[in-house]
């Protein structure tokens, strides 16, 4: 039976410190560098397309994060 080690699991939770700090980083970006606010776009205006477009940037963004990490 392995052992239980506590640097894996203090490496998992940096890695997922870190992987939230990046798309909460992205996101602020995306907000940032478009001309109008994207929570009211999608919450009040119901603007499917860009939660769509929304959802598949969150997606690469995670794919290239898990890709650098792994």
């Amino acid at each position: 039976m392995e052992t239980f080690q506590i640097s894996g699991v203090l490496a998992a939770l940096i890695y997922a410190g870190l992987g939230i700090a990046v798309f909460a980083l992205v996101l602020l970006l995306v907000e940032v560098a478009t001309k109008y606010s994207i929570n009211r776009k999608i919450a009040h205006d119901g603007n499917i397309a860009l939660g769509i477009v929304l959802g598949s940037m969150i997606i690469a963004v995670g794919m290239i994060i898990a890709a650098a990490i792994h």
